[in-house]
């Protein structure tokens, strides 16, 4: 059998509705995940996923949620237990980018929403999943950094702690759970051609946010941009038996990185 297949094995995916979180989704019923739980906040969006899941060969089922509230959070550890009898694979892959702006500057509402997403939602999707990993005595999260884990970038200051604090996490409830055969790793995601990073593109450059891809593109080493599904093939290394000793891990998927981009906020 392939290395990597996933036959028998639920599935939750945070940020299920589009770009990556889509990506990762199909990528995963591909590899034959039997069911997969999406979560997000937007119905529709988690619907057309689930449709294409479905295509792909699994279960799809939705559920709305805040990844901010541990009362949500509780509810999707819940419904995705339920609906497949346990979960072996969680995906916290939720996040905002929030606005651009000095750090002098930000707005401290923004930064609390910001962190509230990235940091607080990694943090309650790894309390309330753990416990039934650890009954079982398996199971393998993955959390959806960035580049912005590993280096500062001018005018994001939110968006940089709150993706530090998800390798933390990371790297923290992997030391804690190693032994009772579950395993935590991140996936820093460089520049993806997402939403996301389209948002980012016209905050800084709002006369000419295509030219402002496209300059962000000749910081890459690889001299251009990432693709979703790129980063959801390295997921389902991750979520599969073949990584089995791959605990605690900081995965770069970043085209070899990322150069100076300081002068693009100038």
């Amino acid at each position: 059998m392939e290395p990597t297949r996933l036959d028998g094995k639920s599935v939750v995916v945070t940020g299920a509705g589009g770009g990556i979180g889509r990506a990762i989704s199909v990528e995963l019923a591909s590899a034959g995940a039997r069911g997969l739980l999406l979560v997000g906040r937007d119905q529709a969006m988690l619907e057309a996923s689930a449709e294409v899941v479905r295509a792909a060969g699994s279960d799809a089922r939705t559920h709305v949620a805040d990844v901010a509230s541990s009362e949500d959070v509780r509810g999707y550890v819940a419904a995705g237990a339920s609906a497949y009898g346990g979960i072996d694979v969680l995906v916290n892959n939720a996040g905002i980018e929030g606005v651009v702006s000095a750090l002098v500057d930000y707005p401290e509402d923004e930064f609390d929403r910001v962190m509230a997403t990235n940091a607080r939602g990694t943090f309650l999707g790894l309390k309330h999943v753990l416990p039934g990993m650890i009954e079982q005595g398996s199971g393998s999260v993955i959390n959806l950094g960035s580049i912005a884990s590993r280096r500062g970038l001018p005018g994001t200051s939110a968006y940089i702690a709150s993706k530090h604090a998800m390798l933390g996490l990371s790297r923290a409830a992997a030391a804690e759970v190693a032994r009772h055969g579950v395993r935590v790793n991140c996936i820093c995601v460089g520049v993806v051609d997402t939403r996301m990073l389209r948002s980012l593109a016209e905050q800084i450059g709002p006369d000419d946010p295509e030219g402002t891809l496209r300059s962000i593109e000749r910081f890459t080493p690889s001299l251009r941009l990432g693709t979703p599904e790129e980063v959801a093939a390295v997921v389902r290394f991750l979520a599969s038996d073949a990584s089995s000793y791959v605990n605690s891990a900081n995965w770069e998927v970043d085209g070899a990185g990322l150069n100076t981009m300081g002068g693009l906020w100038s």
